[in-house]
């Protein structure tokens, strides 16, 4: 609607200009003068179909031209043309553009050549720069400012596509920072509140003594306190990341302390030093040996578990054996999905799975990528 709005102003504008020049008397025709006036309101009435209807519009208003040409000329049917050539490169295609152009510049030369050879007079070159200034010069304007809208356009569109990409980036990171808390949570829950569960159960139902009760509730209560400490640590870092301390929970160095809270005859070998293994590598090797040790306590037979760390020059290998019963009941697989990710976002690799009567999981985790 207010395309339209602009569409009448302009050709109301023409036709009031080109009857305030006819009412001063500017116009000197061949004709009658009155004559002139019919070009004039079919020029201006070409602008209506400038937008819905450029190669039309072109086409009414260089026969109203024609006509003007014929019996005047005059001004306003020119001036007008002007318009209409200009919104025609505007709104019409770039085809359109190219092809006004030529025929433009085609007719101004040839114009110009006419002019010499006919009239044989320099002065008659006047006549074909007014047709360039008539012609050209609109064009060319229109067509610099459609390349300009173009790459507005386009400019518009590049930045709505990199605020996509990075909501989508957004998006990942929060799905990323969510999966990465998903796995903490499960590795803290499952591996203490499992020993939890496992040494409360058998203290309620078998007679262990007062010693085997006493190892039990020793255990329980480790892993409570472990576990509220690293669930602790968690909403803390949750509430305020820049809180976080800079040692990470657990690691190669406290396994020992993670063997002896399993409540599992767990045999531990490490060798090489790991005092310098990267942070992100130690914490990673250290979550795999725990939700190992977790699935061996839920899953196992109950029987020994061999832990062996391998410390080597470019990397750090995980290798832990536990018993499998012979209807094994395995969980949602969540905390092997939670080791594999990260494995793999340290550029390593893992393995879990039956091995003859054994449940075997392999890890190779390396230093370059870490």
């Amino acid at each position: 609607m207010k395309g339209r709005t602009v569409d009448w102003v302009l050709a109301g504008s023409g036709l009031a200009a080109g009857a305030l020049m006819f009412v001063t008397g500017q116009y000197q025709a061949r004709l009658d003068a009155r004559w002139l006036f019919a070009p004039l309101v079919v020029c201006c009435g070409a602008l209506l179909l400038r937008r819905a209807a450029p190669v039309a519009s072109v086409a009414v208003g260089t026969a109203a031209v024609a006509a003007d040409v014929v019996i005047g000329p005059s001004l306003a049917t020119p001036l007008v043309y002007t318009q209409v050539l200009y919104d025609a490169c505007l709104h019409g295609s770039a085809r359109l553009a190219r092809l006004l152009l030529a025929g433009s510049v085609v007719g101004s030369v040839v114009t110009a050549v006419a002019c010499l050879v006919v009239v044989r007079d320099v002065r008659a070159v006047g006549l074909a720069v007014l047709l360039a200034l008539v012609t050209v010069v609109p064009i060319l304007t229109g067509t610099h400012v459609r390349h300009h809208r173009d790459q507005a356009a386009a400019a518009r569109r590049s930045a709505e596509q990199v605020t996509r990409l990075a909501e989508a980036d957004r998006a990942n990171a929060v799905a990323a920072e969510r999966a990465g808390m998903a796995r903490e949570l499960h590795d803290v829950i499952a591996n203490h509140l499992s020993a939890v569960a496992i040494h409360a159960t058998a203290a309620l139902s078998a007679d262990l003594g007062r010693d085997g009760t006493r190892d039990a509730l020793t255990v329980i209560r480790e892993n409570s306190v472990q576990g509220l400490a690293e669930m602790r640590r968690m909403v803390g870092f949750l509430r305020d990341p820049a809180a976080l301390p800079d040692d990470p929970p657990g690691g190669l160095a406290t396994l020992d302390d993670l063997v002896a809270r399993a409540g599992l005859t767990v045999r531990l070998e490490v060798r090489g030093a790991t005092g310098d293994v990267p942070v992100s590598v130690d914490l990673t090797a250290y979550r795999i040996v725990q939700e190992s040790l977790t699935n061996a306590m839920k899953h196992g037979d109950g029987g020994p578990v061999t832990v062996e760390v391998d410390r080597e020059p470019t990397a750090v290998g995980i290798r832990v054996t536990s018993g499998r019963p012979e209807h094994e009941q395995r969980g949602e697989g969540a905390g092997l999905v939670g080791m594999h990710e990260r494995a793999a976002l340290l550029g390593g690799t893992l393995t879990a799975g039956p091995r003859g009567d054994h449940w075997l999981v392999e890890a190779r985790l390396p230093w370059e990528t870490a």
